[in-house]
């Protein structure tokens, strides 16, 4: 019996997947194949929304990122939903000292919280 790390966090895997993996492929691996495609996807229109020098291929690239964003999201929904597709939570602790840090920063900003 697999001991299950606490700090994971995780749905039951659904039962779909064969419990030796042969060389064909199966849902998980065609789901998380498109999750990295879009992943990937959504980094280069990144580049190109900010890089476009037309206001018209701007929005256009602006709208397919967000497109693309919205399918990364529901495919990771779809295999977080499934079991797999596992996180780990971070310790309270842990966030509570990154808060502290980079709310220091704030200070640093060139205007006030708030404005702009």
């Amino acid at each position: 019996m697999q001991s299950q790390n606490q700090n994971q966090i995780a749905n039951p895997q659904s039962g779909q997947l064969p419990t030796v993996k042969g060389p064909q492929i199966n849902d998980r691996d065609l789901i998380n194949d498109a999750l990295s495609t879009s992943k990937y996807l959504t980094d280069s229109f990144n580049i190109a929304v900010k890089e476009a020098s037309h206001n018209e291929l701007h929005d256009d690239f602006n709208r397919i990122l967000n497109e693309t964003h919205k399918s990364a999201r529901e495919l990771y929904n779809l295999m977080f939903q499934k079991g797999w597709y596992k996180i780990e939570a971070e310790e309270q602790q842990k966030l509570q000292q990154a808060y502290q840090q980079f709310s220091g920063y704030s200070s640093q900003y060139p205007y006030p919280a708030g404005a702009q």
